[in-house]
């Protein structure tokens, strides 16, 4: 059977309590645009370039695979990742979703696609760190990013499934989560392959891909990432991984992020990984230029300064013991919540 066409709004879709189909949906637009509020407005343009003419929606990546840049992307490969996360996570027409991302972004945009698709009945909020807190309903359906997860620990029993992603989902939040009933997963992509194209369960080490995505890797171990449906070109990324098997990755590290400290090869992710269980502030790993070692290992802790004794490095080995700790107020994030490392070092 063929996939439905971006044209085709799912005759279970309701947005706020409302069944609406593409041409109430044009009107909303309108509305949203004339006067809505600020959060409103990016929705009410995404809707009406949805339902233009143009077989294609323009949208800024995020620098993942290189400089960002502005690609045009199909609207029936938007539609086609749709009914993929569909599949993978068991969703149903007539399942209750929270739209709370902003829609200025792929993973926004993403969202509404699959409610209209797929048949969502979407509770459309205003982006917040803590988009739980106003709204009594439960949920079948909930994407977020990390900081809005953390934020919504005490309420997240409303929700089922949830998927997070835009950020690593760091060991301290993973254990949090796995305390709740709910069915959580990180997800795995970038504005190339429109939003995610693997998902991590929670407690569990591999990333899955979705349906019709195959995965290979180059000769620097970086993921590729085979995806006709999504992408007409292959997907080569900076992200350093270890193969399962064809279905199954473990995520290593950025191979951007990589330390070379004395002749030894370092992968930040990995000592932080050891590290996590010690500190409880937000940190990560990174170097500057060092006369004898090239480059040397620094911990660059968020927040005040506080003093740690020397048991903070067991586990580490010689290479990966930090030469330098260094404290800043706070870190300078992406939207979504990803750490920039180097813009915070500067």
């Amino acid at each position: 059977m063929s996939s439905p066409t971006y044209q085709n709004v799912h005759n279970q879709f309701k947005l706020n309590g409302f069944h609406l189909n593409s041409e109430d949906l044009c009107r909303v637009a309108y509305s949203f645009i004339k006067e809505g509020d600020d959060f409103e407005k990016p929705v009410g343009d995404f809707l009406l370039d949805w339902f233009d003419s143009k077989s294609y929606i323009e949208m800024e990546t995020s620098g993942t695979t290189g400089a960002p840049k502005t690609i045009s992307v199909s609207k029936q490969a938007m539609v086609d990742s749709a009914l993929a996360t569909g599949d993978f996570f068991d969703l149903q027409s007539g399942n209750k979703a929270l739209q709370c991302l902003p829609v200025k972004y792929v993973a926004g945009k993403m969202m509404l696609v699959r409610a209209m698709i797929l048949g969502f009945d979407l509770e459309f909020v205003a982006p917040s760190s803590n988009p739980l807190e106003n709204t009594d309903f439960d949920f079948d359906f909930v994407a977020m990013v990390p900081l809005q997860a953390q934020n919504s620990i005490t309420q997240l029993k409303k929700v089922k499934k949830m998927i997070v992603g835009g950020a690593a989902v760091s060991n301290r939040l993973e254990k949090q989560l796995l305390k709740l009933p709910t069915e959580v997963y990180e997800t795995y992509g970038m504005t190339e392959t429109i939003t995610h194209i693997a998902a991590r369960k929670l407690g569990e080490k591999a990333f899955t891909v979705l349906p019709n995505v195959t995965i290979s890797y180059d000769d620097r171990n970086c993921l590729i990432i085979h995806a006709p449906r999504i992408s007409p070109e292959v997907i080569i990324t900076n992200d350093i991984v270890e193969l399962v098997n064809e279905n199954q990755f473990i995520f290593i590290g950025r191979i951007d992020n990589v330390i070379n400290s004395g002749g030894i090869k370092l992968i930040p992710e990995q000592i932080e990984e050891k590290l996590a269980a010690k500190i409880n502030q937000r940190f990560f790993i990174a170097s500057k230029p060092d006369n004898e070692l090239g480059e040397k290992v620094l911990l660059v802790i968020e927040g005040d300064k506080q003093e740690f004794d020397d048991s903070l490095y067991d586990g580490l080995d010689k290479y990966e013991k930090p030469k330098e700790l260094l404290f800043v107020t706070k870190f300078k994030e992406t939207a979504s919540g990803k750490i920039l490392r180097k813009e915070t070092l500067e």
